[in-house]
């Protein structure tokens, strides 16, 4: 079957969009809540990231290309990663997309991680997982 999932996980930020945009887009806030991962990008629209480290022992660099990045509202990239044991090929990359939408409150901010591209219920679940770790890890660095 070739149905294809998308995993999609929110939390809710005591900070403006300006905090969270900055713990995005800053290697060393990246670092502190994506498991010890080094980021590297221009940040421009059409160029490449990067992002490497070691991941259950074993050492990786996953790469994408930025498709959509608008300052303290959305970034959209592609992402790739070796340790899935697939072939670097277009049709291989998924797609990362972080949103960031005004909270109910005054100076809270709705961030939002989407990926698609997902094969599998379990792999949905582990994929959620993964991603509200991370949420919850930027939402920790952020309202210190």
């Amino acid at each position: 079957m070739n149905d294809q999932y998308i995993a999609t996980v929110s939390v809710t930020i005591n900070a403006n969009p300006a905090r969270i945009w900055h713990a995005l887009t800053d290697a060393a806030e990246v670092k502190k809540y994506m498991f010890d991962t080094e980021i590297e990008t221009d940040w421009q629209k059409g160029s490449a990231i990067t992002y490497s480290g070691i991941w259950k022992g074993k050492e990786y660099k996953d790469k994408g290309t930025i498709i959509e990045i608008i300052p303290g509202e959305k970034l959209h990239t592609t992402h790739y990663s070796p340790l899935s044991g697939k072939p670097d090929v277009p049709e291989n990359y998924v797609n990362v997309i972080y949103t960031l939408e005004p909270g109910t409150n005054t100076d809270t901010t709705v961030v939002t991680i989407t990926q698609d591209k997902i094969e599998s219920l379990d792999s949905l679940e582990h994929m959620k997982t993964n991603w509200q770790m991370i949420l919850d890890g930027l939402k920790n660095v952020v309202e210190k």
